[in-house]
């Protein structure tokens, strides 16, 4: 159990006159939650050779209390009165309420990591409000600069297609090629650049404030990165969308022929088993490369309850990415309606609630709180530190890093040569 009272009281005495005190509603968000110290409830599967040995981003002590203070945790983090969740190879994951937002447990929510195919979702949320489904677009040489061999469409340069079959190229087979079709129809005048930047402005806007996209894709570049919990608000809001929900429970879909470029018409498949094998399965997304090992996010629907996982960094030993997925969303079905550890924030909510410079970030910590989350009495021993003190964290931080970092060499950002790792959709 990590407790950083002594921690704080040494920054404070160091770098304020006075100390800091929590506010109540600081203290009000932190609801009882139990931390497993024991064994690691994800296991840390070594990484292979060909992960780059560079750290994460330093932690930002604002982007960790996105969701609630308690969610600020290297490890496990579920209600105080939950069954132990599954054990499953992710060295983070999150399981939330798509409708609630509530999230009902995390193992290093806010742990950064490489998204691999994952990040076809934040294109998704970027994109689907800006396209016309219907319009008939050719393909250019660019859109097909992927490297070989990665997962793609079978989209033809010279290929005329109507936007919702790119889509379906993209969100069914994972297609590298669909992805920059989509970033750059949707670019503006700077085309895929343009495309890239406004899925950036996106995530900021969702609040996902620990995901940088460098590809459209997933396909590895330098600085790529998200978080269990950003992936969460991502999903979120591509669930919310009519179409997403369509193209990503569809379970096949036919590319048109293209005569002029002497290419015939062929079917393509969901890669996304939940759809076959977890009753009342929504969709979601695989992914995979070497740097970033197995990704996944998936979503179903039981009791009129839909639930969304995200989970990073997996390996694939004796269950794969969907499996590991399905076996969390099992046990987030199992847990109370009202059972929450913090919340997922409104698309908008941090920037409309940014405090001013030196106030306390209770929007960060997600001071609105949900039925069983936020009323629970008293904070939370050990729990992490408050709100209220991040004037303190924020100028003591080169103090308080090293406490806070877990697994920064196992989650690593690209290079250069990383950037030619093709991507392989989960045959699942």
């Amino acid at each position: 159990m990590r407790t950083w009272g002594p921690f704080v009281a040494l920054a404070a005495a160091l770098l304020l006159p006075v100390p800091v005190p929590a506010t109540p509603a600081a203290a009000a968000v932190r609801a009882p939650v139990r931390r497993l110290p024991a064994a690691p409830p994800c296991p840390n599967v070594p990484a292979p050779s060909t992960r780059p040995p560079q750290p994460p981003p330093a932690p930002d002590p604002a982007a960790r209390a996105v969701g609630g203070g308690a969610l600020d945790t290297a490890g496990l983090v579920v209600p105080p009165a939950s069954s132990a969740p599954p054990a499953v190879t992710a060295t983070s994951w999150v399981v939330a309420d798509l409708d609630s937002g509530a999230v009902l447990g995390g193992c290093g929510p806010h742990e950064y990591g490489v998204p691999a195919s994952v990040q076809k979702l934040l294109l998704a949320a970027t994109m689907l409000p800006r396209l016309d489904p219907n319009r008939e677009v050719t393909v250019t040489a660019g859109d097909l600069a992927v490297e070989p061999g990665s997962s793609a469409a079978g989209l033809v340069e010279g290929g005329r297609y109507r936007i919702e079959t790119i889509w379906l190229g993209l969100l069914l087979r994972s297609g590298n090629e669909a992805a920059n079709a989509l970033a750059r129809l949707g670019g503006g005048p700077d085309g895929l650049a343009g495309g890239i930047r406004a899925m950036n402005e996106e995530a900021h806007r969702l609040g996902a404030r620990q995901t940088h996209a460098v590809t459209p894709s997933g396909l590895d570049g330098p600085g790529q990165f998200t978080s269990a919990y950003d992936l969460a608000l991502i999903a979120r809001a591509c669930f919310a969308d009519p179409a997403f929900r369509r193209y990503a429970a569809t379970r096949s879909a036919q590319i048109p022929a293209q005569p002029a470029q002497r290419a015939k018409a062929f079917a393509i498949a969901n890669d996304n088993m939940l759809l076959d094998h977890y009753p009342g399965a929504l969709g979601g997304k695989t992914g995979f490369t070497d740097l970033a090992r197995h990704t996944y996010v998936g979503a179903a629907e039981r009791g009129g309850r839909r639930l969304v996982v995200t989970l990073l960094g997996a390996e694939v030993t004796t269950q794969r990415g969907w499996q590991q997925g399905a076996a969390l969303l099992d046990w987030g079905f199992a847990q109370p309606r009202d059972a929450s550890v913090g919340r997922l924030v409104e698309p908008g909510e941090l920037d409309r609630s940014a405090p001013p410079a030196g106030g306390a970030a209770s929007a960060l910590a997600g001071h609105a709180g949900l039925t069983g989350g936020g009323s629970a009495p008293g904070p939370r021993p050990g729990a992490g530190v408050t709100v209220a003190v991040g004037a303190v964290l924020t100028a003591g931080g080169a103090l308080l890093v090293a406490r806070r970092r877990r697994h920064a060499a196992a989650v690593a950002m690209s290079t250069g040569s990383a950037l030619r790792e093709p991507e392989i959709p989960e045959q699942d």
